[in-house]
């Protein structure tokens, strides 16, 4: 069995194109040791970068219908970093399979962060062009399944509006409902306002240009009067 036969057990991916793979692998440092014929890993990094946002995004939109862009790139970005990536990388192993000129392995470039983040979006590239976006989506989201379990610490703080109603389950079956009190603008720049209620109780309003983003802040206010209620609840501390 060879390094790469090795590589791709560890993957869970079989090349169809094994030079692909290798492609990938390849380190532009390689070209100013041996010259400009050889090809390197940065087009298929490029590549890799675009299937990786795609499959993230697409993945960060089905599970947080309620967020808006700003906290769905927030949330994107905890995940597609320079360091995230590279401890991809580095949980893959890529490293050892690094196809580096000498100064670089002398330099310690199996374990550079940037070089480790580079070559995974170039393996994701390689995955893409040999078996299509859903076989590379396949192996993004099994790479991402801890990190995108753990997102949910992160969608409580973006997502107000799931945050109200997970509070409000805990002691009533009754989902929270929104309402727009009211509407102005013209269409291309409308503001809303809107009104969340529970058991016919008014717990907060907020404004914003979409529905959507007034309605999450409806839930922000509504959070936060709970949060003081609940602080004011508290026994003063003892002198």
């Amino acid at each position: 069995m060879t390094s790469l036969d090795a590589l791709q057990d560890r993957l869970g991916y079989r090349f169809r194109e094994p030079s692909l793979l290798l492609l990938a692998l390849t380190h532009p440092s390689v070209i100013h040791e041996q010259g400009g014929s050889q090809t390197h890993n940065q087009r298929l990094e490029y590549l890799g970068d675009a299937v990786l946002q795609l499959a993230l995004s697409r993945e960060i939109y089905d599970r947080y219908p309620d967020h808006d862009e700003g906290p769905l790139t927030k949330i994107r970005s905890q995940l597609v970093n320079q360091s995230s990536l590279a401890e991809q990388g580095r949980q893959l192993g890529l490293g050892t399979h690094l196809v580096l000129s000498r100064g670089e392995q002398i330099n310690g470039g199996r374990e550079r962060p940037s070089i480790l983040a580079d070559a995974y979006e170039a393996l994701l590239g390689a995955i893409y062009l040999d078996g299509g976006f859903e076989a590379a989506r396949t192996f993004i989201l099994d790479c991402f399944r801890t990190q995108l379990t753990e997102l949910a610490d992160i969608s409580s703080l973006d997502n107000p509006k799931g945050a109200l109603q997970e509070i409000l389950q805990a002691f009533s079956s009754e989902s929270p409902q929104y309402h727009v009190t009211s509407a102005s603008g013209p269409d291309h720049a409308r503001s809303f306002e809107c009104a969340v209620t529970h058991q016919g109780k008014e717990l907060g309003r907020g404004k914003g240009k979409s529905k959507k983003t007034a309605e999450c802040q409806a839930a922000l206010v509504a959070l936060e009067r709970m949060k003081a209620g609940e602080a004011a609840s508290q026994p003063a501390p003892a002198a």
